[in-house]
């Protein structure tokens, strides 16, 4: 069977006035379904870039990107737009959250892009609200919530639409420990429900609850192994 992304030779090369930047330099990757993978390395190292390109936020300068077996750069704007809204749930370091909405409210954003009926939105989303424990404040809007709080209205988000994958950069970037752990061990569950994951972080202790870190140096794969 195909794996769920097979990377072969990407490239990304940025302009800047008149110099070149090369954020990816031939990475080639594949990660199989039900994966849990942390992509690691310094700042300037090409994980953010490889991330957008994941998630089809950003197209390759040269190289291929398959996606459930199809080239991804055959698809049109629109068959991405789906793709994004459908199969990739993201999350962000900053939680991207409407500050006039309730939490219930941003949750259900995805499948209002999606065309989704009023009653089947609001199911879902109270049903993901639970699942991250945050049924009791699903009628707050963000500033009344917490920081953590915050982060797990973003994760319900990413989970409304029963994404394939989770894409999560940085996530527990503006956290505490504390927080950080649960918001780990909210991803661990989900993972364990079939969700592939694929994590950006900087952060060894975060990189090491993945099952494989993928660690980039200079827009290369510098080591590729299964974590302890």
């Amino acid at each position: 069977m195909a794996p769920l992304i097979e990377l072969k030779g990407i490239t990304k090369v940025y302009k800047i006035g008149q110099q070149e930047l090369a954020a990816l330099n031939g990475v080639s990757l594949n990660i199989e379904k039900g994966e849990y993978v942390a992509l690691m390395g310094p700042s300037g190292s090409g994980k953010s870039t490889l991330m957008n390109i994941l998630g089809c936020l950003d197209t390759p300068t040269s190289g291929s990107y398959l996606l459930n077996g199809k080239f991804v750069s055959e698809r049109t704007e629109s068959e991405l737009a789906a793709i994004r809204n459908k199969e990739i749930g993201f999350v962000f370091q900053s939680f991207n959250l409407l500050p006039r909405q309730t939490a219930l409210e941003n949750v259900q954003l995805p499948l209002v892009y999606a065309g989704f009926k009023k009653e089947e939105r609001v199911a879902r989303a109270e049903k993901v609200m639970q699942q991250v424990d945050l049924s009791n404040r699903q009628n707050h809007r963000p500033n009344e919530l917490s920081g953590g709080q915050r982060q797990r209205v973003a994760v319900a988000r990413a989970l409304v639409n029963e994404p394939s994958i989770i894409l999560a950069d940085e996530p527990t970037g503006n956290l505490d420990s504390k927080t950080s752990f649960e918001i780990m061990e909210l991803f661990e569950a989900i993972h364990q429900q079939g969700n592939t994951i694929i994590l950006v972080t900087h952060e060894e202790d975060i990189a090491q609850r993945a099952k494989r870190i993928v660690r980039l140096r200079d827009g290369v794969i510098e080591s590729d192994e299964q974590s302890a």
